[in-house]
């Protein structure tokens, strides 16, 4: 296709490579605002690209362009400083950049081949013809002598090697704001439970019995889940009872620890390093929770460490499913950063993202799993939240008359997640139904909620274990029926922190109003009976809440008290730092003095000392011999509730079924074998023991004394039918 020759005046339409096309700029603007103009013979750099309008040689010319012509030579073979002369170059994007100027181009061009050849050789021959490709994209040709300056240019940069770039991206994320979050609660649980892990294969926290069931929990599930799954429930204690690990809470989320390791000393060290990572996990929860919500870095530290290391948890250091509390923090962060909503800032549409909400309703899950003690309310919390948060979108969807932004894939996310977490909840709670039905006498009753249920007076003081309120609240203790669970002092300076969070804090005023109206009720909730006999608080949730009369504790509701009063003080103390920076930026120079970082980091100092323990680490009594070679199903005497779980715990060895065991309650059957064990060896016991299957008893001599044994544990056994041996410091009879 041929064109005329360009009009003055008048920009002719040129196209590129990728680019739509677009008009030359118009020549009237300036003499050398057309791309390709020339002077005296002489192509010129135009603004822009390159382009020049093609004349009606030039358009010839590209017609009748051979194979030889894409050397880009020109006519005579010269290039100087980028101006062709006397031919046409073709530019790097594939378009021709053609000279305007008619007399350019020396006599008619030829259209055979041959005389382009012609013309290509003569090219070649002088040595001066331009290479196909040299020239950079978008640019117009360039010279092919050295830039007279390149020399005195600096050395490139070297590319850093695969190593290099991975040890960076590294060290970004070690001294990123979750990293160190999560460093800092790790080294603070170790410094805060010590000392836990300075003897953490022989030695407990605080007694030997309940952490030795929970040590045992662990090594159970993991062992079974490798060796037979089916067999989860049927556990080999309170042999033959039948969904025997369903008497307490599993801690069945801690399952795959439990595939580490076995034996006794191993389940002991399994359970301490459990024990330190769950006082993390609920300081980096907290934090992770209060950080979402709005508050600052410090605030935020506040919470984490007054929600773990409140004094009245002190008490609980032998419940590891009480201690183990950080998922529920954790999993309300996420799910409020998947929706993208906070505290102080409300709801932000742009900040949605699903995945945080499926990583939340996972984190729920697992926490449901490790426990109905403390899961069962944070079930009913993420239930009542859901609706409430429903109504009032569906509220404001109204009001505004127009469909408010939450996403099909957010809903998607909320429906898979909230099936998943109620599908793992009704799991968990169908072997606790068949053990109801099984056992009805395990069932609780308002008036073992009465027993267990703290007065006011609980929320003041602490429990022994605390370092700095122990000794000075003794008094106050022992007007309390049941420390444990009645000693409830989240902790003083968390109570003033809290109060003042009610006049100075980010939140806003009906936040405030409504973190203080939680308090208030969890408080009421945690009393039990003791707030007007509970008739219009916690025995309703007894009577109709599913599964609530499994709670015979009201006091660890406290738990929920603790969290809403760190998350006041959280308000409070970013309220302090944020006034801090202000008065900061008005120094010259413009940064805080001594005086005020101490200010900002004394809340969180006096929390963090509020907390010290000085819980009790006593030395798990070891395993006899005779329990490493007796066969099972076994029965080790004497029996009774604590001595039972050191059973559990020694059990762990190889896993044989043995009729002892310990649990929130005792079945009728172990009661029996209590009893009739009580004349060993007679002909009525072994006669019972062997219509139960058991085949073994082993004696321990340093448990004898003071019991019916220390007589007959040497009496003859052959007219019985039974073989007895000694061994170390039992004495083992073979049924």
């Amino acid at each position: 296709m041929t064109t005329g020759p360009s009009k003055p005046g008048k920009a002719q339409p040129t196209s590129t490579g990728d680019d739509p096309i677009r008009p030359a700029a118009p020549s009237t603007e300036h003499p050398a605002a057309s791309a390709g103009t020339t002077t005296n013979g002489t192509t010129r750099r135009g603004w822009g690209r390159n382009r020049a309008p093609k004349s009606s040689s030039a358009a010839t010319n590209a017609t009748t362009k051979s194979d030889a012509t894409k050397s880009d030579a020109t006519k005579n073979g010269a290039v100087t400083n980028g101006a062709v002369t006397n031919g046409d170059a073709k530019s790097a994007d594939g378009d021709k950049a053609d000279t305007p100027n008619c007399d350019a181009v020396k006599g008619d061009v030829k259209g055979d081949i041959g005389t382009t050849s012609a013309v290509a050789k003569k090219a070649d021959a002088t040595g001066t013809a331009a290479k196909d490709g040299d020239a950079n994209e978008g640019s117009e040709a360039k010279s092919v002598e050295p830039d007279r300056w390149e020399a005195f240019a600096s050395a490139p940069e070297p590319r850093p090697s695969r190593l290099t770039r991975a040890a960076r991206a590294v060290g970004r994320s070690l001294v990123h704001e979750w990293s160190l979050a999560a460093l800092a609660s790790l080294a603070l649980a170790v410094l805060m439970t010590w000392p836990t892990l300075r003897y953490p294969r022989y030695t407990l926290p605080q007694d030997t019995w309940d952490p030795s069931l929970q040590a045992w929990q662990m090594a159970w599930s993991g062992h079974i889940l490798l060796a037979d799954p089916t067999r989860l429930w049927q556990s080999n204690t309170f042999f033959p009872e039948l969904w025997s690990f369903a008497f307490s809470d599993t801690l069945l989320g801690y399952a795959p620890a439990g595939m580490l390791g076995s034996g006794p000393e191993d389940a002991v060290l399994r359970y301490n390093i459990m024990f330190v990572l769950a006082h993390a996990l609920a300081t980096f929860g907290a934090y992770a929770l209060a950080r979402q919500l709005g508050a600052g870095r410090i605030g935020a530290a506040v919470a984490g460490v007054g929600y773990a290391y409140a004094p009245w948890l002190l008490a609980q250091a032998g419940h590891l499913h009480v201690l183990s509390n950080g998922g529920i923090p954790l999993a309300l962060a996420m799910l409020a950063r998947g929706h993208g909503w906070s505290l102080r800032y409300g709801y932000r549409p742009e900040r949605r993202h699903d995945g945080w909400v499926y990583a939340g309703w996972l984190v729920a899950a697992w926490q449901i799993s490790l426990g109905f003690g403390i899961g069962l309310p944070f079930a009913y919390f993420l239930a009542v939240a859901v609706l409430v948060a429903a109504v009032l979108f569906g509220v404001k969807w109204l009001r505004s008359g127009r469909t408010l932004p939450f996403g099909r894939r957010l809903l998607v996310a909320d429906l898979v997640g909230g099936v998943f977490f109620a599908g793992v909840g009704a799991l968990m709670a169908l072997p606790y139904f068949q053990v109801t039905e099984l056992h009805p006498y395990a069932e609780r009753t308002v008036r073992d909620i009465s027993l267990f249920s703290p007065p006011a007076s609980g929320f003041v003081t602490a429990p022994a274990e605390s370092r700095i309120w122990g000794g000075l609240h003794e008094g106050a203790r022992d007007a309390l029926p049941f420390h444990a669970e009645m000693t409830l002092l989240p902790g003083f300076v968390l109570y003033a922190l809290a109060f003042g969070g009610l006049f100075f804090s980010v939140w806003r005023l009906r936040h405030r109003l409504f973190l203080l109206v939680g308090v208030l009720v969890t408080m009421v909730f945690a009393m039990g009976t003791r707030f007007f006999d509970g008739t219009f608080t916690y025995v309703p949730l007894f009577e109709h809440a599913p599964g609530w009369n499994a709670l015979r504790t009201p006091g660890r509701l406290m738990l929920w008290t603790t969290l809403l009063l760190a998350l006041l003080a959280a308000g409070a103390v970013t309220a302090l730092t944020d006034r801090v920076r202000e008065l900061a930026a008005q120094r010259i120079p413009s940064w805080p003095g001594p005086w005020l970082r101490i200010a900002t980091l004394l809340p969180l100092l006096l929390v963090t000392v509020e907390g010290l323990n000085s819980t009790p680490h006593p030395v798990v009594p070891a395993q006899p011999a005779a329990m490493r070679s007796a066969q099972g199903p076994l029965l080790v005497l004497p029996s009774d509730q604590g001595l039972d779980q050191h059973v559990m715990l020694w059990s762990t060895d190889g896993f044989p079924d043995v009729a002892n065991g310990g649990s929130g309650f005792t079945p009728r059957q172990l009661d029996d074998v209590r009893r009739v064990s009580q004349s060993f060896p007679d002909q009525m016991s072994v006669d019972y023991l062997r219509t139960l299957g058991v085949r073994t008893v082993v004696l321990l001599r340093d448990e004898v004394p003071g019991t019916p044994w220390e007589i007959t544990i040497d009496a003859p056994v052959e007219s019985l039918g039974v073989t007895r041996q000694d061994v170390g410091d039992a004495v083992v009879y073979r049924l």
